[in-house]
């Protein structure tokens, strides 16, 4: 069994449609507070694997993500989720639309590291897929969460919020970095 660094159940079962039923992943049985100050993903999604490894003694997943602007130097980035902390994701995008009103460039990506540690053998694997696309000009679609409806991936015309789980589970960063970093523990035979 493998723990998932996370009190978000939905945060689990879309790990499990990505690396298939077969994996035995369960949700954190505690929460851990882990401040994340990191300066990266990559710090950040080590920082909790460590931490959750070592409290449960057992093998951890645990991933962070976010969404980088380009023409914004890469905010949110690492202080995505915190952005405007407590308000609801429609009004950070709003902020984040009238911040990008005079900027050309609509480019962006979303980043997700996804991290393994197994404290019985210390053996840590981080990996980190992304998604590139645009800002949309508005806010679209109902699906997905956080700044879905108004990302629009490269090879689409719609947003995530629009395109719905079955695109968003093929091609999401969280999708390409949970596939690739399972790929890795089949091969080193920790699952």
């Amino acid at each position: 069994m493998i723990y998932v660094a996370t009190s978000n159940m939905h945060k689990v079962e879309e790990i499990k449609k990505i690396v298939g039923e077969n994996v035995n992943l369960q949700r954190s049985p505690e929460k851990v507070d882990v401040i994340e100050d990191g300066k990266s993903f990559y710090e950040n999604s080590v920082k909790k694997a460590y931490y959750y490894g070592k409290k449960l003694e057992s093998p951890v997943i645990s991933d962070d993500s976010g969404l980088e602007i380009n023409a914004l130097d890469g905010f949110p980035g690492v202080e995505s989720a915190r952005f405007m902390e407590g308000r609801p994701y429609v009004e950070k995008m709003s902020k984040i639309l009238d911040m990008l009103k005079d900027k050309e460039d609509r480019s962006a990506q979303f980043v997700c590291v996804a991290t393994y540690f197994n404290p019985k053998n210390g053996l840590l694997i981080s990996v980190e897929g992304k998604v590139f696309g645009i800002i949309s000009t508005e806010v679209r679609g109902t699906f997905g969460f956080g700044y879905d409806p108004f990302f629009i991936p490269d090879g689409y015309e719609k947003t995530f919020g629009e395109l719905g789980d079955s695109i968003k589970k093929k091609i999401s960063h969280r999708a390409k970095a949970f596939r690739k970093l399972f790929e890795i523990l089949k091969e080193v035979k920790e699952i």
